[in-house]
């Protein structure tokens, strides 16, 4: 049986099989990222960065903590005072997505009850993320992204 010799152009096939292979996936993980990118946080992250401390100070002051649950077709967020009581907003915006993508994102119409604000929504087993922006009484601006985890 004759020995088979590794010439050069079996040398330039694996080399260029090699970096073949390198490039697809680099292009495949490219556009799955360019895909399920969200979009902006802010217009102009200059000016944000100079209003940030100012925002985060005013924020802090509030002394609200926030948690969400899901629960037999809701969604609850609960936001409280510095001694737990419930706070009620002026206004309350909140998108409710998936953290990696943007087709699942919805805005559900948060209804306050006296002591949290629920909505319908049914949501899928995982991590999700509710993107809020409330009006305090005295009309500071509070934002927070809150982590919501579904069994499922």
């Amino acid at each position: 049986m004759a020995e088979r010799e590794f010439t050069g152009r079996h040398a330039a096939m694996v080399f260029v099989g090699a970096f073949g292979v390198i490039i697809a996936v680099n292009l495949l993980l490219a556009f799955s990222a360019v895909k399920t990118f969200p979009g902006l946080e802010v217009k102009n992250s200059y000016v944000a960065s100079q209003e940030f401390d100012a925002r985060r100070i005013a924020q802090t002051a509030l002394g609200w903590k926030v948690a969400a649950r899901a629960t037999g077709g809701l969604v609850i967020l609960s936001i409280t005072d510095q001694e737990g009581a419930p706070v009620q907003v002026t206004s309350l915006e909140a998108i409710l997505g998936r953290a990696t993508h943007m087709k699942d994102d919805m805005e559900p119409a948060f209804q306050f009850d006296g002591s949290v604000y629920v909505a319908p929504a049914e949501l899928a087993g995982g991590n999700w993320n509710i993107r809020m922006k409330a009006t305090a009484q005295d009309g500071t601006e509070f934002t927070q992204r809150v982590v919501l985890y579904v069994k499922g």
